[in-house]
């Protein structure tokens, strides 16, 4: 029997939630906020503009602080590109303090002798191409393709090349798509600094890398450490193995390009080397546009020689996508062509020639967490039937 006398308890949950919905009583949560809305209504203006003035100021902040943290990125990227080494030198019995130190080493003494050979010598290259534009284009007009040309095109021909002529022997020109004598200093000097600062920061990062990722390791539960511990040495193992390919390829398109020239004795061949260098390490589009580039110098000169190498150099971009590529890149991820054509375009979209060469080893970084995390969670769930 029931004691007249006992309180009868509230209802609790889901019963006291529905019996204030039938009688029509608000929720505490929905009377506060709609009271505080209405009743104070300065105060919710001034937190909503408070929280874009924040936003705002974030976004400047940012945008401030984009070169630092493009250095950052560059210098994280290069310490991953090196590790790979240094870890090859600990394997053979050293620390990895030495290994540190002898990779850096040879890494100076390998500039300092680029610098002093490649540097005069690519002046000098540059100033004779501004003084041996004239008679190039004089030698193109003798020829039996400017014939051709103008055959076809007629005086429109005939325009572009004087222009074309004018541009190139005039040095403001130049000097104006950088936007001045003085901006094209500053962006030399800016360019400096900012390599210096990177190879600085890079050192940092290479000798504290195993204490970043132990570090990085306690931010996740005990019981999860060893599966991160694993996916994040296969990403880093990845990027350094990738921008170590990249490298060996651009010095392997260098080399050839500047035995193709001094063979067929072609002009600027250490110019062109390079340049090639510097243009290769672009993903995807940066052999294709180096061969443009050099067919279009050698036309100049020698127009047979310039189809001798067009030809040459699409047989070499064939061995390198076939043969130099897969053996080079054997430890990268593997990523479909359609993701890395997107993942460069993004990548060059957003953050420019930097985009360009991180986008790739990000884009197999994501693949390789959706192979090893995403999927196997989704394909443990169990489905409705089960």
């Amino acid at each position: 029997m029931t004691d007249p006398l006992q309180v009868p308890r509230p209802a609790r949950g889901r019963r006291a939630r529905a019996a204030s919905a039938d009688s029509g009583a608000p929720q505490s949560g929905e009377t506060g906020v709609s009271r505080r809305a209405v009743h104070h209504p300065f105060a919710l203006g001034f937190f909503i503009t408070l929280g874009g003035l924040v936003a705002l100021l974030l976004g400047f902040a940012f945008s401030n602080l984009s070169t630092v943290i493009i250095y950052i990125v560059f210098a994280m990227f290069a310490a991953l590109g090196l590790d790979p080494v240094v870890r090859l030198l600990e394997r053979r019995g050293l620390s990895r303090t030495w290994s540190i130190v002898i990779v850096y080493a040879g890494f100076a003494i390998v500039l300092a002798a680029v610098l002093m050979l490649i540097i005069p010598t690519v002046v000098r290259q540059i100033v004779q191409f501004a003084n041996d534009v004239p008679g190039l284009i004089t030698t193109f007009q003798q020829g039996d393709t400017y014939d051709w040309l103008e055959n076809q095109f007629g005086d429109v021909f005939n325009d572009l090349l004087s222009q074309v002529q004018t541009f190139l022997v005039d040095p403001g020109h130049i000097a104006a798509i950088g936007g001045g004598v003085f901006q094209v200093g500053v962006t030399i000097v800016s360019g400096i600094s900012g390599g210096i600062i990177i190879l600085v920061l890079s050192l940092y990062f290479l000798a504290s890398l195993p204490t970043i990722k132990r570090s990085f390791y306690r931010l996740v539960p005990a019981h999860g450490r060893p599966r991160v511990a694993d996916l994040t040495e296969q990403i880093t193992d990845s990027i350094g193995g990738y921008l170590m390919g990249m490298v060996i390829l651009a010095l392997c398109n260098a080399t050839f390009v500047f035995l193709m020239f001094v063979v067929l004795g072609l002009p600027f061949p250490l110019l062109l080397a390079v340049v090639t260098f510097c243009i290769t390490l672009i993903p995807l589009v940066g052999t294709v546009l180096m061969w443009v580039i050099a067919s279009v110098i050698a036309l100049f000169a020698d127009p047979f020689g310039a189809l001798i190498f067009a030809i040459a150099y699409l047989v070499y971009m064939q061995v390198e996508a076939y043969v130099l590529t897969p053996r080079i890149m054997n430890r990268t991820i593997s990523i479909p062509g359609a993701l890395v054509v997107i993942g460069a375009l993004v990548g060059g979209t957003l953050l420019g020639l930097l985009g360009a060469l991180v986008a790739i080893p990000v884009t197999a970084s994501v693949l390789l967490v959706l192979k090893q995390v995403v999927i196997p969670r989704q394909d443990a769930k169990a489905t409705p039937d089960e």
